[in-house]
């Protein structure tokens, strides 16, 4: 089983510096892969998936337009890169440095920032649906929230709850994303959790004279008092459907 796996990773090498020859600089690439040493190079456009650039050094590197899926970046030194329009689709970046880094439309999708540096960085148009670890300095409470109902919406509720901790991490008087995560909890049968945001919730609501806002979280408190298995199933209420169903003001949580 080896073999293959061998013969597939050589196969894909090749095409990615053949597509690589064509847009970046080829002796760049071949310094990168051979030293992982390539300051202020020129790899924009490089086909680079699944590339072992683990603690290399690539501040001041172009990689623009380069297909970084699924490498890993991590310990890496990507300080004042330029990653605009790249994809980093899946890559490891834990522990990289990308201090003062252009990641304007960059994909950021499913990557791992664990300990990232990401400091004078702005993410507002980076895609980073999915992404773990993501700093909190790195993003406002309401892009944390915004990603946690995205979650919430296609099933991935841990992930969801993950990112509304992080929402309230930064702003602990947020009351929709305490309702938010306690939907999300209640999804994955976790009542008691879901019964204190959504008390929390409903509180922080009356706090700000929110009617709406505590009005469903009364709802959903109604909800989590009736006998436990007479409506509570794995997945449902939705998200969406459960607040949207109550009083349709899944909207007005977002104070932006």
């Amino acid at each position: 089983m080896k073999k293959p796996a061998l013969s597939t990773v050589v196969f894909l090498s090749t095409i990615s510096l053949t597509t690589v020859a064509q847009a970046a600089n080829s002796e760049h690439i071949r310094q990168l892969l051979a030293t992982k040493q390539c300051e202020s190079c020129d790899l924009s456009g490089a086909g680079l998936v699944l590339a072992d650039l683990s603690g290399a050094n690539l501040s001041k590197a172009n990689l623009s337009g380069a297909n970084l899926s699924r490498a890993n970046l991590s310990g890496a030194d990507l300080t004042g890169a330029n990653l605009s329009g790249a994809s980093l689709f899946g890559v490891n970046l834990s522990g990289a440095k990308l201090n003062n880094a252009n990641l304007l439309g960059t994909d950021l999708r499913n990557t791992y920032l664990a300990n990232a540096e990401l400091n004078n960085v702005s993410l507002n148009n980076a895609n980073l649906q999915g992404a773990v670890g993501i700093p909190l300095q790195a993003a406002k409470p309401e892009e944390f929230y915004a990603w946690g109902v995205a979650e919430a919406q296609k099933g991935n509720q841990q992930q969801a709850i993950d990112y509304f901790n992080q929402a309230i991490a930064i702003k602990p008087d947020f009351a929709g994303a305490y309702l938010a995560r306690g939907v999300a909890r209640y999804q994955i049968l976790d009542r008691q959790g879901a019964f204190q945001d959504a008390q929390i919730a409903e509180n922080l609501f009356k706090t700000k004279n929110d009617n709406p806002g505590m009005q469903t979280a009364q709802a959903f408190i109604l909800e989590l008092k009736t006998p436990q298995g007479s409506k509570v199933t794995t997945g449902k209420p939705s998200l969406v459907d459960f607040l949207g169903g109550v009083a349709s003001v899944l909207l007005q949580f977002f104070p932006f």
